[in-house]
């Protein structure tokens, strides 16, 4: 059974930094392109980042290019998303998915395993 579990998500003012986790379970994780993607209340799921199965290649939504880094450690099938110079518009749940293809998406359609998400909320 596949599982994504993410973590480190919290409040935080304006400016500061965050560092979201991803443990990922019950799949071969060095297959997967791994993806972050946010919903915020009244809002549809939108791409964050994403990072080839290598590593190698990342991607970034215009939002947050700069000021956020994806990166993964596959030895221990972990991903993570170090958010800086956060701002009130970053405030949603973040959620952490795996698309078995050697690059990675932007398209929230192609995963196909998503977690449950964690709540990230930035105060001005």
């Amino acid at each position: 059974q596949v599982q994504l579990v993410e973590s480190g998500g919290g409040m935080v003012q304006a400016g500061g930094s965050l560092r979201l986790s991803c443990a990922a379970s019950g799949l071969t994780f060095g297959s997967y392109g791994m993806g972050w993607f946010r919903q915020a209340p009244g809002k549809e799921r939108e791409f964050v980042a994403a990072i080839s199965r290598s590593g190698v290649s990342t991607f970034y939504a215009d939002s947050v290019k700069g000021r956020f880094t994806i990166s993964r450690d596959n030895p221990k099938n972990t991903v993570y998303l170090q958010m800086n110079s956060l701002k009130p518009e970053d405030t949603a749940v973040y959620f952490c998915a795996a698309v078995q293809r050697r690059t990675a998406s932007i398209n929230r359609n192609e995963y196909n395993y998503w977690g449950q998400g964690t709540q990230v909320t930035v105060s001005s």
